[in-house]
């Protein structure tokens, strides 16, 4: 069964399964273009945004925007996904029965036909306007791998001057990387972090915090509003804020209906 000339993605981090990947591929499904190949998520996540994939093969884990953020933008624009991952979580197995499949590294060749052949069916319902809503699928997956209670942080130990303040986690308005360093914004000022933002991002609320581009993640509850600029860039309004903060393409997806 053909559905014609597919575009698709893979998002690996590790270059051994990213070739066996790709390599595997070609033989199970010849009319797959993949238009991009990625070793990060934040690679990957330009990538959607330039190509619009119609599937996506993403580590679940990797440097920078994790599979996840990745997989929202693929939806976005009513993508499928399959995830690959060296771990046989419930939570991962649970996604199988919805969107598309799961792959086990090390990669199976029987499995990627499997998930082949389920791809081709998503996207025949699709084109017939059906399938499963991919968005809400992604919500029930990342529900089941959040961090629980005590694992979510709750202080940023941050220096300011040449003084270290405790800050709560609910007085941060913003994370915004800056070259070595994570500026933490809140109403009362600026302090810096040496923490990674996609450090960061594991362990916040994805239901209270959003990343909203590749340096920036923001407290749902600040914005005020989404602004377009006269070159078709966007950014994000804050209240009580001065700033606008950038918005990258791949994450618009987050205020539809806003």
């Amino acid at each position: 069964m053909s559905t014609g000339k597919v575009v698709g993605l893979v998002a690996e981090d590790e270059a051994p399964q990213r070739r066996a990947l790709v390599e595997q591929l070609r033989l199970a499904w010849p009319e797959l273009e993949l238009a991009a190949v990625c070793e990060d998520g934040e690679a990957a996540l330009d990538a959607v945004a330039a190509h619009r994939p119609q599937v996506a093969f993403l580590d679940i884990r990797m440097p920078g925007a994790s599979g996840m953020d990745v997989a929202r933008a693929v939806a976005g624009h009513g993508g499928l996904v399959v995830f690959t991952t060296a771990y046989d979580d419930y939570a991962v197995r649970a996604f199988e029965a919805g969107a598309a499949h799961y792959l086990l590294k090390p990669l199976q060749p029987r499995r990627l036909e499997q998930a082949v052949a389920r791809l081709r069916q998503r996207l025949q319902e699709r084109a017939a306007g059906g399938g499963p809503d991919l968005q809400a699928l992604l919500d029930g997956l990342e529900a089941r791998l959040r961090p629980r209670g005590g694992q979510l942080i709750r202080w940023i130990t941050a220096s300011v001057g040449d003084s270290v303040r405790m800050i709560g986690i609910d007085e941060v308005l913003f994370f915004q990387a800056q070259d070595k360093y994570v500026r933490v914004a809140t109403a009362g000022g600026n302090a810096l972090i040496r923490t990674p933002l996609k450090e960061l991002l594991m362990g916040l609320d994805p239901d209270v915090f959003w990343q909203v581009h590749r340096g920036v993640v923001v407290r749902v509850a600040a914005i005020d509003r989404l602004l377009r600029n006269e070159l078709g860039r966007h950014g994000l309004r804050l209240k009580g804020h001065p700033e606008v903060l950038p918005v990258s393409g791949a994450f618009l997806h987050r205020f539809r209906g806003m």
